[in-house]
């Protein structure tokens, strides 16, 4: 898209603030933002694309038409573009997943007899909003806690008082029966209070007047009753206790973590009220690629509080977003009065952010995993895979390979096996790299196919009762100590993946030549784009970024990664306790163990006399002489 083609158009654009919106080809929205200038900003977009990023360059490649809206402030453009992010769901927006369908716990005010549900939609209807919740289960949790702390109503028929006898709710203390006039209006908003005063995080405030109730009970001899509120309090004892203890002093704040990865974000929310973590919650958005951490959180918190129902008196987040004051402004503005946004540097705050940002890591993980066992998903994307890769049928079994070392040293080899798109990990395998000198990640990768593949014939020919010939290409150890029959080195894969791009696949292409497994597919998948490089093919294939088939193979890609580091990191962590005692002529394993048993560290044996060390056991003066000079 050129700015010729907008240059009269661009040219009246006001330079006033306001909201711009990009459409796509087929008239959808693909982007929304604001800007305080709007022609400057818009400009932006159809200028040279050696000085955009990419992102905003694919966006303005995408651009078919654009129109804007003008507004008085700065502060009204970003709630105007909030609104229009939560209700378009661009491509190219940082945005929450299906945000227009979060759950909230509604209290219906307006009923003479309120009950307590869940909503999917917010009106302006005198009506009490708790939310947003991450998902169904979230909210059902929470409703779940109140039905059973609280005896409200959870029928929907008119309240009459003239029913002939209660439900079973009344008989098990979850309702105190308003169908057949066993309670007075009174009694029935005093528990409604209580639930809208439990949802808002004020438990002590609840406590202290079920208390006076129980007090007026048993002042009244309605022993019964007053049993009734004692074991409520204790129940609300116990579900607080439940609630982890975030501050010495009592507080309004939501804490916020981040979590990134795989062009994907998950942040996570504490919601402290008074002393207490009274609630914690995840969110997943998307489009977050490319997009710095600040941009990432700023777009959170403005679609967040864009729809939900409670504004604390702070927030505390992981890193600054841009446009600071006109975020507090924007939240002042839903609150109602001041509201602070902080990043914490130091103290508790800064340990409840981490503490945030670690569940925030869980939460993805767990999502992962459960995409993983859906197998609808898995099988669909596995299909999507067969189209893309023009396999000849989906695969069954994937393999997957990558290198890990540090500037040359202790280089490894992983293989981790994917089953109808689940990971097998009792068929992973690991390689130490041992014809390679430094870091030749090619070489190496090569070195790691040949010997898989070298075990393959094995296992093929001790199956037919002959003898592989010609030395073995490993010797076992660095196989995982594997040198009996190997069920995983036995079957073949229908794909393998390397990580990596065209070097990679042109090393390990003509390895497997060599081997005679030229006829299983082989890809290389390169982690700046996402590119997927077959054999024999001019240009990658690039999946679309909301693709299954995508997802798993960066998920595959990833475990492989993961698998390679965790082996490297153990050879160095080995290779770390060698210490330079080792290398010292005339100090052997004994004579080692004696030291470091003395002196407790090879720190010690150097910060030790020349005497002191000739004390020890199996030393001379010489030898102790010796190993001063060498430490």
């Amino acid at each position: 898209m050129t700015t010729t083609r907008f240059a009269e158009r661009l040219a009246r654009v006001p330079t006033g603030p306001g909201v711009y919106i990009m459409r796509g080809a087929q008239g959808t929205v693909i982007y929304v933002g604001k800007a305080a200038s709007l022609r400057n900003r818009l400009r932006s977009y159809f200028g040279s694309p050696a000085s955009m990023e990419p992102k905003t360059h694919a966006l303005s490649e995408s651009i078919a038409d654009f129109e804007y809206v003008l507004t008085h402030t700065e502060q009204e453009a970003l709630h105007l573009e909030a609104e229009l992010v939560k209700r378009h769901q661009p491509l190219f927006n940082i945005r929450l997943k299906d945000d227009k369908h979060y759950p909230y716990l509604k209290v219906d005010l307006a009923d003479a007899w309120p009950r307590v549900y869940i909503t999917r939609r917010v009106e302006k209807d005198g009506a009490r909003y708790f939310g947003p919740y991450a998902n169904a289960g979230s909210v059902r949790r929470t409703l779940d806690i109140v039905n059973k702390l609280f005896p409200w109503r959870s029928c929907t028929k008119t309240i009459t008082g003239t029913d002939p006898r209660p439900c079973l709710d009344y008989y098990i203390h979850r309702c105190i029966a308003p169908c057949t006039g066993y309670c007075t209006k009174e009694e029935y908003d005093e528990v409604i209070r209580q639930v809208v005063l439990f949802l808002e995080g004020r438990t002590e405030e609840v406590v202290r007047g079920l208390k006076r109730q129980m007090a007026l009970a048993s002042a009244a001899l309605d022993y019964e009753r007053a049993a009734r509120i004692r074991d409520q309090i204790e129940a609300i004892g116990r579900v607080t206790e439940r609630q982890t203890v975030a501050s010495t002093k009592r507080a309004d704040e939501d804490i916020f973590g981040l979590d990134r990865g795989d062009g994907e974000a998950v942040v996570q929310v504490l919601f402290v009220r008074g002393t207490r973590m009274v609630g914690t919650d995840s969110f997943t958005l998307d489009g977050t690629k490319d997009e710095p951490d600040g941009a990432v959180m700023a777009s959170f918190v403005k679609q967040f509080y864009g729809s939900a129902t409670y504004v604390p008196r702070r927030v505390y987040v992981p890193v600054d977003p841009p446009e600071h004051e006109l975020i507090e402004q924007f939240l002042a503005d839903r609150r109602g009065s001041k509201v602070d946004v902080i990043v914490p540097a130091r103290g508790e705050k800064r340990r409840l952010v981490e503490m945030a940002a670690k569940n925030a890591r869980e939460a993805r993980a767990m999502a992962h995993v459960k995409w993983l066992a859906d197998r609808g998903k898995t099988s669909a994307a596995l299909e999507v895979l067969q189209d893309a890769l023009d396999l000849p049928a989906p695969p069954h079994r994937i393999e997957c390979y990558d290198i890990s070392n540090i500037q040359g040293t202790n280089s490894v080899g992983s293989m981790v096996v994917f089953a109808d798109g689940h990971p097998r990990p009792q068929e992973y395998r690991r390689f130490r790299i041992k014809s390679v000198e430094g870091a030749n990640d090619f070489a190496s990768m090569a070195e790691v196919l040949r010997r898989r593949f070298a075990r393959a014939r094995e296992q093929v020919l001790r199956e037919a009762g002959a003898t592989a010939p010609g030395p073995a290409v490993g010797d076992g150890r660095g196989d995982g100590g594997r040198r009996a029959q190997d069920a995983s080195f036995a079957a073949l894969p229908d794909l393998v993946i390397i990580d990596g791009g065209k070097g990679q696949l042109s090393a390990v292409s003509d390895v497997m030549r060599e081997m005679g497994v030229q006829a299983i597919p082989t890809v290389g998948l390169a982690k700046q784009h996402e590119e997927i490089y077959v054999q024999e093919a001019a240009e990658p294939v690039v999946l679309p970024r909301a693709s299954e088939a995508l997802y798993l193979v960066q998920r595959i890609r990833d475990e492989a990664h993961r698998f390679a580091i965790t082996y490297h990191r153990g050879l160095r962590k080995k290779a770390g306790f060698q210490s330079a005692l080792d290398a010292i002529p005339g100090v052997g394993p004994k004579r080692k163990k004696a030291l470091l048993r003395k002196f407790g560290s090879v720190r010690g044996v150097r910060e030790a006399s020349v005497d002191e060390i000739a004390a020890t056991v199996g030393f001379t003066a010489r030898l102790a002489e010796t190993v001063k000079t060498k430490v």
